[in-house]
């Protein structure tokens, strides 16, 4: 939240390392902005047989969404109606995002409020160590796991 509104934070999380490998953000939430992000989850997904997991949202329930996944060999999970604990693992992400990112600041703008939100996303994956992944960064997790 800024001054000038709301922002809506899209992100899809990878359950291996914990890295958002794709996300978007827009000024109101729209089956455009899902789209967006299948894109990009797609072309890093690079073949693997992934389960998306997701709350009941309108956007998640669309048969143009569900098509998206189904075309790209996606099985989709969909959290029971008003239990944040089925989406745990985004629910964390995103409670920290506020804490670390938003907690005692003010954003004047949108502009200021995507930035800082594409600011963390990034230190998050490359620098934000996590002691699950063996003290690394969701990124080093995954690099070292490839070789």
């Amino acid at each position: 939240k800024c001054a000038e509104g709301k922002l809506y934070l899209s992100p899809i999380k990878d359950l291996f390392n914990g890295e958002i490998i794709a996300y978007d953000v827009a000024r109101n939430p729209s089956f455009e902005q899902i789209s967006r992000i299948m894109k990009r989850a797609v072309v890093r997904l690079d073949g693997a047989t992934p389960i998306l997991y997701s709350d009941q949202g309108w956007q998640y329930q669309m048969a143009s969404y569900q098509s998206i996944l189904k075309q790209n060999g996606i099985v989709q999970s969909m959290s029971r109606k008003g239990n944040c604990l089925d989406n745990s693992a985004m629910e964390s992400f995103l409670g920290r995002l506020k804490t670390e990112c938003y907690f005692g600041k003010r954003f004047e703008t949108f502009e200021q409020l995507e930035q800082a939100i594409h600011e963390y996303i990034h230190y998050y994956n490359h620098e934000r160590i996590q002691v699950k992944l063996k003290g690394l960064s969701p990124v080093e997790y995954r690099t070292q796991s490839l070789n």
